[in-house]
């Protein structure tokens, strides 16, 4: 649900029965009917319901300003709390719209929607900056997103900044550090990838997957090259020494990898979507981050030779 306040002019009186004036009841009207005619919207609540209400039960006859503000000040309390106070505030000279937005439409895009309204308010409808303010839990959510996603980018980042600098430091080889920073990186972005294309929305439960796949793949590489670096300075040959990881820290990664990915596929038992796609997300990235290890790391340090030929 969205709130939308729209501030009257400053300078009236706020006496009850010269509150409603005909340009502040058109001013709600042009906004309720102009967000109700966007697809996304579902139903849009206002004061212009309300009048819309007593035109029809006036035979159609439109109420003017002052017979809206009689009426207003002879209306029981009770009813004025229950019909009327949620959309008219005239203490605080405003007016409040409740819309509801239709969260399952595919082509549901948040911030363009916000955007928009705030551009139409302005452009369309004339209103002033000061004049409205969008506020509600699409707001609150659609900001979490946005914080999450820049966040998300942001992290990733500086994330494989941060494994390349420990690599460097553990192993004192820059060439072998990027060989180990590629296989997680490659991992993250793919499982992303089949994200994006199978059209599932990044929220707050997909979006920590990549980050998950990075910091348990990360091990599996410093595993492989630390055994792989005391290994080679026994034999001095690449080959013979790919073939002895493979058959001791190579079955290690791959009991681990298994072992990890049934703990996550347990969550596909959930009754919560964004819970099973969690699991189901979080288990393929472990597999293609188990599967790049074992397979396009020890590929890159046969291709790039980081030890010498």
């Amino acid at each position: 649900m969205m709130n939308l306040k729209i501030g009257g002019d400053e300078n009236e009186n706020d006496i009850e029965k010269y509150w409603f004036t005909k340009d502040k009841i058109d001013k709600i009207s042009s906004v309720h009917n102009y967000l109700d005619s966007l697809p996304q919207v579902g139903k849009v609540l206002s004061f212009s319901s309300i009048i819309d209400v007593a035109t029809l039960l006036n035979n159609n006859k439109p109420l003017g300003t002052l017979e809206m503000g009689v009426l207003y000040t002879k209306i029981p309390e009770t009813i004025k709390t229950e019909i009327i106070d949620p959309y008219i505030s005239i203490k605080n000279n405003e007016a409040r719209i409740n819309l509801r937005i239709i969260d399952s439409q595919e082509n549901l895009r948040r911030n363009d929607l916000i955007k928009k309204i705030n551009y139409d308010l302005k452009n369309q409808l004339g209103l002033k900056k000061d004049e409205f303010k969008l506020a509600g839990v699409l707001i609150l959510f659609n900001n979490l997103l946005q914080s999450l996603f820049k966040s998300q980018i942001l992290t990733l980042g500086l994330v494989m900044i941060g494994i390349f600098l420990m690599f460097v430091i553990l192993f004192k080889n820059i060439k072998l550090s990027l060989i180990g920073v590629i296989p997680n990186f490659i991992a993250a972005f793919f499982i992303l990838g089949i994200i994006g294309l199978l059209g599932i929305p990044l929220d707050m439960m997909t979006i920590t997957i990549a980050a998950i796949t990075i910091g348990i793949a990360v091990d599996n590489s410093i595993h492989y090259i630390y055994r792989f670096k005391e290994e080679f300075t026994i034999s001095k040959d690449y080959n013979k020494t790919i073939n002895l990881c493979h058959s001791t820290v190579g079955k290690a990664i791959l009991n681990t990898s298994v072992t990890i990915v049934f703990g996550f596929s347990i969550l596909v038992l959930s009754k919560f979507i964004p819970t099973i796609y969690f699991g189901i997300f979080t288990g393929i990235a472990m597999l293609l981050a188990m599967v790049s290890v074992l397979t396009l790391l020890p590929s890159l340090i046969l291709l790039l030779k980081p030890f010498g030929k």
